[in-house]
């Protein structure tokens, strides 16, 4: 989920030359043609550094926004990417959970307030001294399931199986070291699939027509929805016939587990054996598109676009699906440095070198995301890469920060970091 932070603290070789993927869409370019096409350089640069599939978007708000797709030649076989296909957007789930929290805090069934004992007896180590408040902004006191054993083999894929949010939630620890709720800031996946319990406890109504209902479907959302298995069509629309691309699932790549310990080292002693499934690929990486999501819920399963997910947080910032009180409360934040800002109620404030931008990240076996937009909502901006551990290289993760500091930048109408005049 932020499996930037999955591998303990730390889960928070160049592709073939000339390789595919669109530029700027012609056209469509609310920045300068000189930004426009260093940003696909950058973007073009991160995929033959180790991000091996990106898609960049960029909205200023003006009905004109870039949109690039950049990938590693020898991907193309499994998947020709394009800047609208479908992407497990991991974390950023939790932003629309927290949304529908609030939605049923604003009609009063749900206080924030409210311990987690009183919607979940039993459920919850500790749920009698936690709120709903500090499961939002994960200071409840729980751990996380991601790298207990009973779970690791299932987030690799060496394991099959479905789980369900009860049976996560009794294999979380406490966290390490130990803290009382609300007193220490510490991210788990744990605390949302509690509040997607609640949720569905306190409507009636399973998550999956929650998300339907009150966001997808109102807002025109047409290629999101929560992940039930690992069933995707990565097929190119060429190959299926169709004379246009897009609507088709990313295909995401992990490094395989020799090259995986290389790269956490120093950081995560790795037990022997420990790595992804999924069928050998070019580079040292793995194929880990079947690897299935289902388990991450209202903490992480949503599968949506660049597009929808900005127009979902473009929506939510702009005040469109809040009310002012509750959206409010969303953004106070505690402090969070490993999130670069401030953590709210499943919104992360983050304070780059252009300003402050609102939003998420992601990530899943395959699958990274940063998605964000200024304060007023206005403008938003996308980075989508199709490998999460892969960019955790050094190269890989210097190439891809640059790309995503660029973007965030020219979402806010500032010039790329090179280009200015400290730069």
């Amino acid at each position: 989920m932020a499996l930037a932070t999955c591998m303990g603290a730390a889960l928070v070789s160049c592709s073939d030359a000339g390789s595919g993927g669109a530029g700027p869409a012609a056209g469509r370019s609310s920045a300068s043609p000189t930004a426009d096409a260093r940003l696909a350089r950058l973007a073009r640069q991160a995929a033959d550094t180790g991000s091996l599939g990106v898609i960049a978007r960029v909205d200023s708000g003006d009905g004109k926004p870039v949109e690039i797709a950049q990938q590693a030649a020898w991907t193309e076989a499994d998947h020709r990417i394009a800047a609208d296909d479908r992407f497990r957007v991991g974390s950023n789930t939790k932003t629309l959970t927290a949304t529908l929290v609030l939605q049923q805090v604003a009609e009063k069934k749900i206080s924030l307030d409210d311990t987690v004992g009183k919607w979940l007896p039993g459920l919850v180590e500790g749920g009698e001294d936690a709120t709903v408040r500090m499961l939002l902004n994960h200071t409840s006191g729980l751990g996380d399931f991601l790298l207990t054993p009973e779970f690791l083999p299932s987030l690799t894929g060496q394991e099959k199986r479905t789980w369900t949010p009860q049976e996560l939630l009794a294999i979380t620890p406490g966290q390490d070291p130990p803290a009382e709720p609300g007193e220490t800031y510490s991210y788990s996946n744990a605390n949302y699939e509690a509040l997607g319990l609640i949720l569905e406890k306190a409507t009636g109504t399973s998550l999956a027509e929650l998300i339907e209902k009150r966001i997808t479907e109102p807002l025109g959302m047409e290629d999101s929805f929560l992940a039930t298995s690992a069933d995707w069509d990565t097929e190119t629309a060429e190959e299926a016939g169709d004379e246009t691309t897009g609507t088709q699932h990313v295909s995401g790549y992990e490094p395989n587990a020799e090259r995986l310990r290389a790269i956490l080292s120093g950081t995560v002693d790795l037990p022997e054996g420990v790595g992804f499934t999924g069928p050998e690929r070019s580079q040292d990486t793995v194929d880990t598109s079947a690897v299935d999501p289902s388990w991450s819920w209202a903490a992480g399963g949503m599968v949506s676009t660049a597009q929808d997910w900005q127009r979902f947080l473009t929506a939510l910032i702009s005040g469109e699906l809040l009310p002012e009180g509750q959206m409010k409360q969303m953004r106070t934040t505690v402090d969070a440095p490993e999130e670069g800002g401030g953590y709210g109620l499943g919104l992360m404030r983050v304070d780059t070198s252009c300003g402050t931008v609102w939003g998420h990240t992601g990530g899943l076996p395959g699958y990274s995301s940063e998605i964000y937009t200024d304060a007023s909502g206005r403008h938003s901006v996308a980075v989508l890469t199709s490998t999460n551990f892969g960019i955790k290289d050094e190269k890989a993760a210097t190439a891809n920060k640059a790309l995503v500091e660029a973007a965030t930048c020219q979402m806010l109408g500032k010039p790329h970091p090179s280009q200015s005049p400290a730069g």
